[in-house]
């Protein structure tokens, strides 16, 4: 199973898209200080959104589509699923 992500510093806050085979041990990696930079630097560690794939390929094809997406765009996406911006770390397993 591969995960695309989006975590958040806060609500409406500064977003970041990954995609992982294990997105708890890679949850884990960002907020170790082990993950991206950019995780690291701005605070984004909120789990806010996620989608499942079979196939590497079709993860990493959504996450270059959503990294090319507006803003907005995203925000919408997040919205639809989580409107409160809940940290949804807590339903990984």
């Amino acid at each position: 199973m591969y995960y695309v992500y989006i975590l958040a510093s806060g609500r409406h806050g500064s977003l970041y898209i990954g995609v992982t085979n294990s997105l708890q041990k890679r949850l884990e990696q960002h907020r170790s200080g082990q993950g991206s930079h950019f995780v690291h630097k701005y605070g984004v560690f909120r789990l806010v959104y996620v989608e499942t794939y079979d196939l590497a390929e079709e993860a990493i094809n959504r996450e270059k589509q959503l990294k090319r997406w507006k803003r907005d765009w995203k925000i919408e996406l997040i919205e639809r699923d989580n409107l409160e911006w809940r940290d949804l770390s807590d339903l990984i397993s």
